[in-house]
């Protein structure tokens, strides 16, 4: 039973025997003690004055009393107002740490027997990945290990939007200007080889459109008539047909840009277990339509399109399919999720998609639940803001949005320039160098755009992601391999910090036990974040561990101390949060370096 909860108990039991209340363990709960406050733990009592019938001072010496007596792990308390300070005796925090050692594994709860899909990354087959997209991916991938760690048997998927008039669009144009070129001919990887002519189609469009409103036409009536466009729906009419040299060309191109794709996804260091294709299941949804129809959940209009009516939600009526019988996007997402759901009898599906999708996925959410869906209460829309860049400060390749690769290759070399100019390098050879180069600007870069609530729109700013002070994860990152020394040195000396090396041993000095009452968190905020899918919970926690450690080691010597248990104590203490920091990087995608 955990410190935190046997308090709890024994906080019902005092209400049942001093107040004759019966509460649970769901209506009490611990706070950490301001630091300006002696105690570990404090308790509001305020909520429950109404049971007391006292005062809150009264209260709180009451309760308090209660637990010194009855709780051998409490040894005083003092009361603020109506806030109750409970003091911890250090031989129970010594209990604690000695349990937290002993686990090999911190981020690993029990298996919950349920299984879950995140839904992250979702590229367009037309063009490479850019900033939006790493923070998609990051997000996806982080969640998906954080959800894992909480006892899940998780399912990393990509649904890849490789159809549509978007990508007839990179056709018609290399149709027109590529000769033959390709990526090895260019030099360019796929993705950007197929996001070049993206680029040239409305290039060439614009022209157009201009030439068609100089002979008169109206701006729509151009953008209508303009000869490219008018091909790349033709294109797309034939590539639903099934044309052997429309389907030709475009599975050529979609396989320049998956292998692409492939190794932006390898930099990033994020993996998928499945791939679904827009092109398998964009017909998928008219079979849940007509069910929908049957039981009553979507209505015909006169013209013969098919709506759902959600204004009992708050929402509006909207369309399900076309008139003509053609879908529109929701129609592929019923099927879709459907899909999802028979292919592997998942029990939540989150999908990692931008916020102005919020509607969208409301309506998509309110309909499989309405449908009857026995997935409908697991799905969840894992909404995030946009990344913005301070002007300026990052070149792209188009000119209109941050390529990732680009972006990736320059949080690299800014790491090298960084680390070089700090001389953290000394000692390394070439290849060492360049993997402390690759850790320490992919983990800046990650760790950056995961530290802010995946709901707020962010600024990102490069510059201020690398340095190593200061909440960035190179500051963890080097935190890690500052313990990481601490340990080698340990281990030529000698020193044996296994539990028997300072068993007995029951004083602690302020900052280890603050150190250890921060270890004993990271269960906690691993469920917390798992609850709200939010990985910034285990980047705060991990930056206020690694802060207090280094206060820890500013404050304390360890090997100058002249007693062996508290050394072998220090040493251990020291080894336990480094395994937490390297554990908890870890559920956030980033490595952690043993030297620095």
């Amino acid at each position: 039973m955990e410190l935190q909860e046997k308090i709890i108990i024994t906080l019902k039991e005092a209400f049942k025997s001093l107040f004759d209340h019966d509460l649970t363990v769901e209506d009490l709960s611990l706070q950490p003690t301001r630091k300006e406050f002696e105690g570990t733990f404090t308790f509001v009592v305020f909520p429950f004055l109404r049971v007391t019938k006292l005062n809150p001072e009264a209260s709180g010496n009451k309760l308090g009393e209660y637990l010194v007596e009855h709780c051998d792990e409490v040894i005083a308390f003092n009361v603020v107002k109506g806030f109750l300070n409970i003091s911890v005796s250090e031989s129970s925090w010594m209990s604690v740490f000695q349990n937290i050692y002993a686990n090999p594994n911190p981020a690993l709860l029990p298996s919950n027997g349920k299984k879950v899909m995140v839904e992250y990354s979702s590229p367009n087959t037309n063009k490479p990945l850019h900033l939006g997209h790493l923070r998609n991916n990051f997000l996806g991938f982080a969640v998906s290990q954080i959800l894992e760690a909480n006892g899940y048997e998780v399912i990393k998927a990509n649904l890849v939007n490789d159809r549509g008039i978007h990508i007839c669009k990179s056709m018609v144009a290399y149709k027109h200007f590529g000769n033959e070129e390709t990526p090895e001919s260019s030099g360019l990887k796929g993705d950007h080889l197929a996001g070049k002519y993206y680029v040239i189609f409305d290039k060439e469009y614009k022209k157009q459109i201009n030439e068609l409103k100089s002979q008169g036409q109206t701006e729509e009536e151009a953008k209508k008539n303009a000869p490219l466009m008018m091909e790349a729906q033709e294109m797309l009419r034939l590539w639903e047909a099934g044309e052997p040299k429309t389907v030709g060309l475009w599975k050529k191109m979609n396989n320049w840009v998956y292998e692409g794709f492939e190794q932006t996804y390898k930099k990033m260091g994020v993996s998928f277990d499945k791939f679904y294709y827009e092109s398998d299941t964009y017909l998928l949804g008219k079979d849940i339509v007509e069910e929908g129809l049957k039981k009553g959940v979507f209505f015909k209009k006169e013209n013969g399109s098919v709506w759902v009516d959600l204004t009992d939600e708050g929402l509006d009526e909207k369309l399900v399919l076309r008139a003509d019988g053609t879908s529109v996007y929701i129609t592929q997402d019923l099927g879709t999720a459907d899909l999802k759901y028979n292919d592997f009898s998942i029990d939540k599906s989150v999908y990692v998609v931008g916020n102005e999708q919020d509607y969208h996925f409301d309506v998509l959410f309110k309909i499989m639940r309405k449908l009857g869906r026995p997935y409908g209460d697991g799905l969840h829309h894992l909404s995030y803001g946009m990344v913005d860049l301070p002007t300026g400060k990052m070149k792209s390749r188009e000119g209109t949005v941050v390529d990732a690769d680009d972006l990736i290759q320059e949080m690299i070399d800014t790491a090298e320039s960084h680390t070089k100019e700090l001389g953290k390098i000394d000692g390394f050879s070439e290849d060492e160098a360049n993997s402390l180069y690759e850790t320490l600007g992919l983990g800046a870069l990650k760790y950056f755009l995961l530290k802010v609530d995946p709901k707020k729109r962010m600024l990102f700013n490069p510059q201020e992601s690398i340095e190593f002070q200061g909440n960035t994860g190179p500051f963890i990152q080097y935190s890690h391999a500052r313990i990481a020394s601490i340990l080698r040195k340990a281990n030529q000396v000698g020193i044996d910090y296994r539990t028997d090396g300072f068993d007995g041993l029951t004083k602690l000095e302020p900052t280890e036990r603050d150190l250890i009452v921060l270890l004993n968190d990271f269960g906690k905020k691993l469920r917390l974040a798992a609850e709200d899918y939010s990985p910034a919970i285990i980047a705060q926690y991990l930056f206020d561990l690694a802060k207090e450690y280094n206060r820890f080691y500013a404050e304390l010597s360890i090997f100058n101390e002249a007693d062996t248990k508290v050394q072998s104590f220090r040493i251990a203490l020291s080894a336990q949060t480094a395994k937490t920091i390297k554990a908890g990087m870890k559920l956030l995608g980033i490595n952690v370096p043993d030297r620095m």
